[in-house]
């Protein structure tokens, strides 16, 4: 068995390896070492996460997919879910959260009943933990919808202030003659602020 931790973070503003030493310590305290680390920049709400998919291709059966929270895996939609899920299912790999104690067992290997056992409560438990994640995200966007159109009401409305540092990464691989897919892929920005910065700049 080999643990892949997965680290997430929404935007390039934000530190995904925020939790690699909380991750590293509690894999330590249970016995065990990280195998290797998948880290991204990009929205949970999203299922095509390039580095979170890798983990999956490259994790074999009875590996263990770990993450601080299930919020870390996902913010999405119950259908993109329930893809992700049967994707991870059928590799046989084992999720493990810190933020799931129901989970933690799943990283020690056990009789076969019992590995059962616990897939079933946990399976029920990420079920319920990605839809409340869902509905954090879903509510979060409301509120700043609300927020916005409020703001425009008072005239206090700026739009959302300009990311410089990655513009400016954007601007110098468009001048190497990077293409929309790998700047996305590398800075885990959309190709709608790729095509931005490039009607601005070029």
């Amino acid at each position: 068995m080999r643990i892949y931790a997965y680290l997430r973070a929404s935007t390039v503003d934000q530190d995904a390896m925020r939790a690699k030493s909380v991750l590293d310590a509690f894999a330590s305290e249970l016995g065990h070492s990280v195998s290797a680390w998948f880290v991204e920049n990009i929205s949970g709400a999203k299922l095509d996460r390039p580095e979170l998919l890798k983990l999956i291709e490259v994790a074999q059966d009875g590996d263990v997919l770990l993450v601080e929270h299930v919020d870390r895996i996902s913010r999405l939609k119950q259908k993109d879910w329930d893809t992700l899920k049967s994707t991870i299912s059928e590799k046989g790999i084992r999720v493990v959260a810190k933020d799931l104690p129901t989970s933690h067992q799943l990283i020690q290997q056990g009789d076969e009943f019992t590995d059962r056992m616990l897939s079933a409560i946990n399976s029920m438990m990420l079920d319920m933990l990605a839809a409340i994640a869902r509905k954090d995200y879903d509510d979060r966007r409301v509120r700043q919808a609300q927020g916005v159109q409020k703001a425009k009401k008072e005239g206090k409305y700026r739009g959302r202030p300009i990311n410089e540092k990655l513009h400016g990464d954007i601007e110098g691989l468009l001048r190497d003659g990077k293409s929309y897919a790998y700047i996305r892929d590398l800075l885990g920005c959309s190709e709608h602020t790729i095509s931005k910065v490039k009607k601005n700049t070029i």
